[in-house]
């Protein structure tokens, strides 16, 4: 069991996650100071650098958390049973609402994730990482059920995640906006094509 100091320590910590990620999505992350987020939890900075050694590990602390909420949600679609093509298109379909709501929605905050894909932070490189686990294990199903023809699930899985990515990516989300097609279902239907037995 943890002493009460650690469970106090765990507490602030996610109070500063909590509170940063408010003030991200009103007044946007680059505005957002870390004496912005102080003065909200009614503390001094360097009470904030107690938890923190930079602001840029509140700006990574924020995205993970949403990234994770994001991964959650795949990882329960995927553990449901029923056939993989199903699961895999909702997994996209699911991938594609969360991120085109916080685009729609929370402007200020998708900047935030617009960043992070340019810079190349590693919360993204992890959550690829992820979402290509998620996805090579349903398609690795589809392969082991006769469902989809036998190949590398694991390069599947990347192949899949990239021919979407137009869904996923936030500066992408922006600049095909305007542009209707393809649409999310016609783009799952290429890929199940693809993965499908006869399909070679």
């Amino acid at each position: 069991m943890k002493p009460l100091s650690a469970h106090k320590e765990v507490d602030t910590h996610l109070n500063i996650v909590e509170v940063a990620e408010r003030l991200f999505r009103q007044i946007g992350f680059q505005k957002t100071t870390v004496a912005d987020i102080a003065r909200e939890l009614q503390m001094s900075p360097a009470n904030v650098y107690r938890f923190f050694a930079a602001k840029a590990e509140i700006n990574e602390a924020v995205g993970r958390r949403i990234l994770r909420e994001i991964e959650d949600s795949v990882g329960e679609i995927a553990r449901l049973p029923g056939p993989a093509s199903k699961k895999l298109r909702n997994v996209i379909v699911s991938i594609e609402k969360l991120n085109a709501q916080r685009f729609m929605s929370d402007r200020k905050l998708h900047e935030l994730f617009e960043t992070a894909y340019d810079e190349n932070w590693p919360i993204m490189r992890e959550h690829f990482d992820a979402m290509d686990k998620t996805l090579a294990q349903i398609i690795g199903q589809g392969m082991a059920g006769g469902e989809f023809r036998p190949g590398d699930a694991g390069l599947a899985a990347i192949l899949v995640r990239s021919a979407c990515i137009r869904f996923c990516h936030p500066r992408l989300m922006v600049e095909c906006a305007q542009d209707p097609e393809p649409t999310v279902d016609q783009m799952i239907d290429f890929c199940l094509a693809a993965l499908k037995v006869g399909s070679a």
